[in-house]
């Protein structure tokens, strides 16, 4: 494959831990080209990459990178609100977006989406890329129409900020999209401890740890009659999310609106 037909990818977040991952990642990608990163505590203007061996374009700013290299698409690992600025400023050029960035809200994607549509510029935003977490959120949806109690416990390490983690809400929903009523739940007469059952809704316990060992992980557990169900993914490093950011990256070149969500980019939807 030639250069001239490989994606020119800009790496929003490059120092970070999840932005050098992928940067690996996209560096040994043979129908990549890795071309910017951007990241405002760089203090250099290049960054070598060791695989490829070659001196890329550095910056603190995505939008005079975007001016510069004009790369096809920009991934995205930091917050909601730095996530939203790299969208507009993206799709506003031409540039497609993938992003895994944390705590947009469901308004926040909606005023994305519009923009997207607008501009028939192709984004994906999800809240996990490890291919076992996108199937735990869909077989969550499948399970929650057989079993009337649930509890979700969810643990990352110990500098995550948001709770619950984006990737619970995202099984919360799928779970909810796959009944017609909410889940039962057991009423604490006396709670010893304020919060202990964990955070609620729709009938779903919800628990969030954070701590240090941990990068991510998802347990859900349904109980009915004599049984318990009990669905886990643990991601031991970064590394679990490349195979996703990687489809993610070939796949956005397609679209020509906002996908939220990997499961649909991978071949199958939440049920409902």
């Amino acid at each position: 494959m030639t250069d001239k037909k490989k994606l020119s990818v800009a790496i929003n977040g490059v120092l970070g831990k999840m932005g050098s991952t992928v940067l690996i990642a996209v560096d040994q990608a043979d129908d990549m080209d890795v071309v910017a990163g951007i990241d405002t505590k760089s203090n250099s203007t290049t960054l070598h990459l060791p695989i490829s061996d070659k001196d890329i374009y550095l910056g603190k700013s995505l939008s005079d990178a975007l001016d510069a290299v004009r790369p096809d698409v920009v991934v995205d690992f930091t917050n909601a609100e730095v996530a939203k600025k790299v969208f507009v400023d993206s799709i506003d050029r031409g540039v497609r977006v993938v992003s895994g960035s944390t705590g947009l809200n469901d308004l926040d994607l909606n005023e994305i989406k519009s923009h997207a549509d607008k501009n028939q510029i192709g984004c994906i935003h999800a809240s996990n890329f490890a291919v076992g977490a996108v199937l735990l959120i869909y077989l969550s949806g499948i399970a929650s129409k057989y079993f009337d109690y649930v509890d979700l416990i969810e643990s990352h390490h110990e500098m995550k900020v948001d709770a619950p983690s984006g990737t619970a809400l995202s099984i919360v929903n799928s779970m909810i999209d796959g009944r017609k009523n909410d889940f039962e739940q057991n009423e604490t007469l006396d709670e010893l401890l304020p919060n202990t059952r964990g955070g609620s809704y729709k009938g779903i316990n919800i628990h969030s740890a954070r701590l240090p060992g941990r990068v991510a992980r998802h347990e859900v557990v349904f109980g009915g009659p004599g049984q318990t169900f009990t669905m886990l993914h643990d991601s031991i490093n970064r590394e679990s999310f490349m195979p996703g950011v990687i489809v993610g990256i070939r796949n956005v070149m397609e679209l020509k609106s906002l996908v939220v969500g990997l499961d649909s980019v991978l071949g199958f939807s939440r049920a409902k």
